[in-house]
């Protein structure tokens, strides 16, 4: 897709041309939609949340032993996993027959747990809660300069009738692989159903949309909301404060 200012390439060399800012100039590019935050966590933060969580339960689909140097075993069905198992879940690729695409199945599986676990009715319904897990998990997060603790807070009120039920992952559509001219994997995407999902966006009638077409978006268990983005001009790029990388 276009990078702008660097031409043809893979959507996630964005961070690496041009951090955060690129990124959601990116995605706003492609949707036409704007991006009103930004929150972004590395592995040790992701490990972090896990155990804050007193863990996670995942539903596994596919038993499989992980290839790094622990090589953690998962069973199939429900395996309550810490940080170190979590991570290894995730990250996940040479195990499978089909690689990557497993690899973000499962972090759509995984992050479908979080808001299970976390955004549970008794959390979202008490402010107290709300502010205790706000506390517990921001040292490991990096947000936007206007996402602050009272925004945080406002929006996991506004979340409170959402549960895991209500969230649902999917996989763009793409039209095949092929080869990049240096020689690297790609998959080209499918411009023509990408600009029904910008218009979907627009109209707020994603989930609706999603529902009709999922033999042509790959869709994950549960249901999507669409929160946080609205239909508006582009605008100057997110600014994200520094935080917790290590």
């Amino acid at each position: 897709m276009d990078i702008s200012g660097h031409g043809q390439a893979k959507i996630n060399a964005a961070m690496a041309f041009g951090g955060v800012p690129l990124v959601v100039q990116t995605l706003e590019g492609m949707f036409k939609a704007r991006l009103d935050h930004v929150a972004i966590v590395d592995f040790e933060g992701f490990k972090a949340i896990t155990d804050t969580l007193c863990g996670v339960e995942v539903k596994v689909p596919i038993a499989f032993t992980s290839s790094g140097s622990k090589g953690f075993t998962f069973a199939a069905g429900p395996q309550h996993m810490n940080g170190d198992q979590a991570l290894a879940f995730v990250r996940e690729r040479y195990a499978f027959t089909d690689g990557d695409y497993q690899r973000v199945r499962s972090q759509q599986l995984f992050l479908k747990s979080v808001v299970s676990t976390a955004l549970t009715p008794a959390t979202l319904t008490n402010p107290g809660k709300i502010s205790a897990l706000m506390r517990q998990i921001s040292p490991f997060v990096s947000v936007d300069a206007s996402l602050n603790a009272a925004a945080m807070g406002s929006l996991a009120v506004g979340l409170r009738d959402i549960g895991s039920s209500n969230v649902l992952f999917f996989t763009l559509p793409n039209l095949r692989t092929g080869t990049s001219p240096d020689g690297q994997p790609i998959v080209f995407k499918d411009d023509a159903a990408i600009s029904g999902i910008e218009v979907a966006i627009g109209l707020d009638s994603l989930v609706s949309y999603m529902e009709k077409r999922a033999g042509v978006v790959q869709i994950a268990a549960g249901y999507f909301a669409a929160v946080g983005t609205s239909a508006s001009p582009m605008r100057p790029p997110v600014e994200v404060k520094e935080g917790p990388f290590r």
